[in-house]
């Protein structure tokens, strides 16, 4: 077990199953058990999926006083996360809504309320972050004091830019010069991915690259090693919404590298993680425990 720091978003999730993309137009639908809404966000899926995998999270958050910040703190409740850091300053909660198609391609509208115009306190992250074994610092503006701070206390900082097409992004760019294991999607890249990890690694100092190539599984760069090479994906069971596939690769590969400092077999095993885990609608349901993933693990 590691003790991990999050800092990240959580929000309310609805989820709408559509027939496919582009959608037509009509007045009124009736998919009949196809809306759902839950809890998520990218820092409370990577809770969730650290706290399954055994971790002691620390997860620091911003919720609304609204009934939606109502259902989250009761979320993070029943999911046995300490709640201590997840902090109701905002008069609303980031909600999403997220379409997804019968072969798990989906289209995802994120409305944020405020939460870019907030701070998170100082003194809670300092009290958080004591004895911690890594960040994960999420890339929302409330995690980006907490970068500096990290590196000046010498814990390794974890951070994923999802689709990132530059690499002087100026939203980005903080978190990608400050972290030592930098996780992206292969989604808007403006080059092969592999050319893509060399220019990052020309630019910035992050040891550990893992660049997200859906179908086709992760490419892994380990810069110390001079190791660029693809990992390919596996199938678990079939796909059911690939929302959260990101969350779930990242999540994986911290838990495990954190125990073993090993990215490469941090890698192997968070594939077959975020392979199981879209085979559930929404992005915070679907993770396994240690336990079951080393079946899965054996049985690939």
């Amino acid at each position: 077990m590691s003790i991990i720091l999050v800092s990240g978003l959580i929000n309310v999730e609805t989820t709408v199953r559509v027939d496919g993309f582009p959608i037509a137009y009509s007045p009124v639908c009736f998919p009949f058990f196809g809306v759902n809404s839950r809890v998520s966000g990218v820092g409370y899926n990577l809770t969730k999926a650290l706290t399954t995998l055994g971790d002691a999270v620390r997860f620091l958050s911003l919720i609304g006083t609204d009934s939606a910040g109502r259902l989250v703190a009761d979320a993070v409740q029943r999911d046995g996360i300490p709640a201590g850091h997840v902090l109701a300053l905002l008069p609303q909660t980031a909600q999403s809504a997220i379409l997804y198609d019968p072969t798990g391609r989906r289209q995802i509208y994120v409305d944020l309320k405020d939460i870019q115009e907030r701070t998170y306190p100082a003194e809670t992250f300092e009290e958080a972050i004591a004895g911690c074994a890594l960040a994960v610092l999420c890339n929302i503006n409330f995690s980006r004091p907490f970068l500096a701070r990290a590196r000046q206390l010498g814990i390794p900082i974890a951070t994923d830019v999802h689709t990132i097409g530059e690499l002087d992004d100026t939203y980005n760019r903080d978190f990608m010069a400050a972290a030592d294991i930098l996780f992206m999607s292969d989604e808007r890249l403006p080059c092969t991915p592999k050319e893509w990890v060399r220019r990052l690694w020309n630019r910035y100092g992050a040891e550990i690259a893992v660049v997200g190539l859906g179908s086709q599984g992760a490419l892994l760069g380990v810069r110390s090693d001079h190791f660029l090479e693809r990992v390919p994906a596996v199938t678990t069971r079939p796909i059911v919404n690939t929302i959260g596939a990101g969350d779930a690769l990242f999540s994986a590969f911290v838990h495990f590298y954190a125990r073993a400092r090993d990215p490469y077999d941090a890698i192997c095993r968070a594939t077959v993680f975020a392979s199981y885990k879209i085979g559930e609608t929404s992005a915070a349901e679907g993770f396994l425990t240690e336990a079951e993933l080393d079946e899965w693990v054996a049985a690939q």
